[in-house]
């Protein structure tokens, strides 16, 4: 062998054994969502746009994968190009008013053939299991049904809106009882009245009543953007539903899709829906990258703030643990055994982002000399662009003050910069507390930062 062979099979080991670790270390950080989400029940809604091209083979994959994982799933698709095709081959004129349908006779025909055709297609490759793909050995039931009452919208602003209609009832116990099933359950958009009248319904309406009934998990809508963005043209990665109310009111930056799923996903939240998710329909594995990772690939909307901060219990040490290991590990901080975390571990505030910890800070009073030590303070590589270490400081900030404490103090080897920017000034040793000075580690060369309360 070569002496450039060796190096090229030395660099080929290296770069399998780097893949490998880190196909490892999703999968166990995908742990706790999966766990999380068995047996929740997830509403999926999505245009006709997605059943164009591969974007449909791939959020069948995705759809398979979930509902293996003991998701329940419910799928409401739409159908409007698909709707929009048929009536051009009739010489049918499309009419809107406020971005939605007028639906006469001739075009409720359309939306017929439309949403049947559409629902066959979706069908089908949900029912794949071909070998050497994502679905091989798998079979979903897909079950469908008259799950929808509907009404008609009437006469608005002078326009009759004829076919199209709004929803009346959704039939929740009868989609609860195909989910118990393990269907993975797919709703068209159309429903009937008590009078045996069929009326074209929106995607967006009909997804949002579903999950509300369903008091489903989770939301998503699969749409023409990234989800929300700032001002700055930033994905914002999570809001709540009174922050998102400003944002609709602004009317800035919302695409066709945003403009209507993101009232929808609002009144979901409102109304009782966990969290609704705007993701990207055109990012393969959207779905699994929003649920299966930290970050997440979209926006999600609830109630209250997902980040979190609380104050530590002995509960939280085995999260605690793992958390701070690999920083330790390299130097960042100092090694502090699991039983010493026991003892102290009433001086942690956390910070969770989705009920998972991704940060932490302790609090070391010196009460004799009115000081405190700011001490372990850490953010998952995900989350360091956040403003979590700032909410974590201003946080021990605010309870070393309520303890009439007069200086804050931290030791650190890798953020002295960190601190400088955050109105921290440097010291020597000898400014430490008695005690602290005296355990002052001398090889590991600390700088020492201090800021007057």
């Amino acid at each position: 062998m070569t002496s450039d062979t060796r190096h090229t099979t030395a660099a080929n080991e290296a770069a399998s054994d780097t893949s490998q670790l880190q196909f490892v270390s999703w999968v166990r950080g995908a742990a706790p969502y999966i766990h999380a989400f068995r047996g929740r029940t997830f509403v999926i809604g999505f245009g006709g746009e997605v059943m164009e091209g591969p974007r449909a083979q791939s959020l069948a994959y995705d759809c398979n994968l979930l509902a293996a994982l003991g998701i329940r799933l419910v799928l409401v698709h739409g159908a409007r190009p698909q709707i929009e095709a048929e009536m051009a081959r009739r010489g049918l004129e499309p009419r809107y008013h406020h971005g939605v349908r007028v639906t006469d006779a001739p075009a409720l025909e359309c939306v017929k053939a439309a949403m049947g055709v559409t629902r066959l297609e979706l069908e089908a490759l949900l029912s794949q299991g071909l070998p050497n793909t994502p679905m091989a050995g798998s079979y979903m039931r897909v079950t469908s049904g008259n799950f929808i009452t509907a009404r008609p919208v009437g006469v608005v602003e002078g326009i009759d809106y004829q076919y199209t209609g709004a929803v009346r009832k959704i039939i929740a116990e009868e989609i609860n009882a195909d989910l118990d099933q393990q269907n993975v359950v797919l709703i068209t958009p159309m429903g009937v009245s008590p009078a045996g009248e069929i009326f074209n319904l929106s995607v967006e309406d009909v997804a949002e009543a579903v999950a509300v009934a369903l008091k489903a998990e989770k939301l998503i809508y699969l749409c023409d953007a990234p989800g929300l963005l700032d001002g700055d043209g930033r994905l914002i990665d999570s809001i709540t539903a009174d922050e998102a109310q400003r944002m609709l009111l602004a009317g800035e930056g919302l695409t066709e899709d945003l403009d209507l799923y993101l009232p929808r996903a609002i009144s979901a939240v409102r109304r009782g829906v966990a969290r609704a998710h705007l993701i990207d329909h055109d990012k393969d594995g959207g779905l699994l990258l929003e649920f299966f990772t930290h970050a997440g690939v979209g926006t999600v909307i609830s109630r209250d703030p997902l980040f979190r901060l609380r104050e530590a219990t002995i509960d939280d040490v085995g999260a605690l643990v793992a958390l701070i290991t690999p920083m330790e590990a390299d130097g960042t901080l100092v090694r502090r055994g699991r039983e010493l975390l026991e003892q102290e571990i009433e001086r942690f505030t956390l910070v969770e982002h989705d009920g998972v910890l991704v940060g932490c800070a302790a609090l070391y009073p010196f009460s004799d000399e009115r000081a405190a030590e700011l001490a372990c303070l850490a953010v998952t590589p995900e989350y360091r662009r956040s403003g979590l270490g700032d909410q974590l400081l201003r946080r021990l900030e605010r309870r070393a003050r309520s303890l009439r404490f007069e200086r804050l103090f931290v030791l650190t080897t890798r953020t002295a910069h960190w601190f400088r920017e955050r109105g921290f000034v440097e010291t020597d040793p000898d400014s430490l507390p008695r005690q602290k000075r005296e355990l002052y580690n001398y090889q590991r060369r600390s700088k020492v930062f201090v800021k007057t309360l």
